[in-house]
């Protein structure tokens, strides 16, 4: 499955803010911040994540809907084990 480069956009904006996050993460772990902080802030990093693959996901089924290159679409079983597996 491809996905247009104008819906990649968002996907790669929010995976960008998730990798600065993560680093920040870590930066907070390696410095000893309270652990209520880092959690919070690892939350936040989990969530960009979810909603990168959640948008991922739509563009593809999007995609899929309107696919004209004669392959196959995704099937009901298929489209479920993605969604499982953001959740």
């Amino acid at each position: 499955m491809q996905v247009d480069e104008e819906s990649m956009r968002p996907v790669l904006n929010r995976l960008r803010r998730a990798q600065g996050q993560l680093a920040a993460v870590i930066s907070m772990v390696e410095s000893g911040r309270d652990c209520k902080d880092v959690v919070t802030q690892l939350a936040a990093v989990s969530r960009a994540l979810d909603r990168a693959g959640f948008k991922i996901v739509a563009s593809g089924m999007r995609q899929c809907l309107a696919d004209d290159s004669g392959s196959p679409p995704m099937t009901e079983e298929e489209l479920e084990k993605l969604f499982l597996t953001l959740a």
